[in-house]
């Protein structure tokens, strides 16, 4: 294959910032993507670009070439900056009796399909203990004296007014079960974790995942999503439950302890971390634009790459703050738990839609 000049496949300059990299890779990617009608062969050479220039560590090694440097295509390197060859973390392993909300989520298995839910035991007991009162003279032939007839009759307005309202609340409810049933089925999980040998640490967040987080009645995961006008998986995985929807990037990098500073700069052993990139403010900003009202957190899970120890700041003020596995399971479940049996079909709708392949 030909040489090729990174800079010129893009379109940008010697001294272009990272956002001005992204903003031509995208532009370039929506119109060369294979799905869109584009060239495979130039797709390919697009997302090699961008893969060297947006990582610092690997265009300064690219510019260390030399300003006029021209390198062949290649594949991507599968190997991640420092993975140890065969080491591969422990699935995650959490005794769910040290989880708060994990009893508290289970106590209502019925999913309430936002407002619409049956009313429940007590109006119906208010019900038929109305109607019983109301019956009762009729069938015992108990005269009515003027202050006991209105009494009755107004006992018997209010129980028929409760019994037509518990019978809309039941038909509301039947109906958004149906079209719920009709357009989700019973799916919890949508789209696939990564399969490359180089997405570890997607396969063991979803397997987390599905393995603590579907303990909540309403909560539905997803893997695989992108940006609003974008072709590819820019979000690893999500969780809805509710109108509570976390964005979630899964990491292995280095050992050590993992924080980010006031200006959300993230930081390994009090050094600033340069070993791997993230996109999940960007993520957040584009999922806020398309769910107003929705309330958004993100998470990087962070596991370790080789052998060693990956800890983080319980008390991160960052948006976006890296988090080990367990501190995922205890804080962010506690917040999807706040409602752990609503689902939101409208919402629900518009985060299956931006899933990336097979849903």
């Amino acid at each position: 294959m030909p040489d090729v000049d990174y800079y010129e496949v893009l379109g940008v300059g010697k001294a272009a910032s990272v956002n001005e990299i992204k903003t031509a890779y995208r532009r370039l990617a929506k119109s060369h993507h294979p799905d869109t009608g584009g060239s495979a062969l130039t797709f390919q050479l697009v997302r090699e670009a961008y893969d060297t220039l947006s990582d610092p560590m690997r265009r300064a090694g690219y510019d260390a070439g030399g300003r006029s440097v021209r390198v062949p295509i290649r594949p991507r390197p599968r190997r991640r900056f420092g993975e140890e060859p065969g080491y591969e973390p422990e699935p995650v392993v959490i005794d769910p009796e040290d989880l708060e909300w994990w009893e508290f989520a289970a106590q209502d298995g019925r999913v309430r399909h936002g407002r619409r839910r049956g009313p429940g035991h007590t109006p119906v007991v208010a019900a038929v203990g109305g109607m019983v009162l109301v019956l009762l003279p009729v069938l015992t032939g108990v005269g009515f004296s003027a202050p006991t007839l209105i009494i009755w009759l107004i006992l018997t307005a209010g129980t028929a007014l409760l019994v037509q309202r518990l019978a809309r609340g039941y038909l509301a409810a039947s109906r958004a079960k149906n079209r719920f049933a009709a357009e989700f089925g019973g799916k919890r999980v949508f789209g696939t974790p990564g399969t490359e040998t180089d997405e570890l640490a997607e396969r063991l967040t979803a397997d987390m995942l599905e393995r603590y987080l579907t303990r909540l009645p309403g909560a539905r995961i997803f893997h695989g999503l992108s940006w609003p006008d974008s072709v590819f998986a820019d979000v690893d995985h999500a969780v809805l439950c509710g109108k509570r929807l976390v964005l979630i990037e899964s990491k292995l990098w280095l050992p050590g302890h993992y924080e980010t500073d006031d200006d959300d700069r993230l930081f390994r052993n009090g050094r600033a971390f340069r070993g791997g990139g993230s996109r999940l403010a960007e993520s957040l900003a584009e999922y806020r634009r398309i769910l107003p009202g929705v309330a958004l957190r993100g998470a990087m899970i962070v596991y370790p790459s080789r052998t060693g120890e990956i800890t983080t700041d319980p008390d991160d003020p960052s948006p976006t703050p890296p988090m080990t596995p367990e501190q995922f399971l205890h804080e962010i479940g506690g917040w999807l738990a706040a409602e752990p049996s609503t689902v939101d079909s409208a919402t629900m709708r518009v985060v299956r839609d931006r899933v990336v392949g097979t849903v």
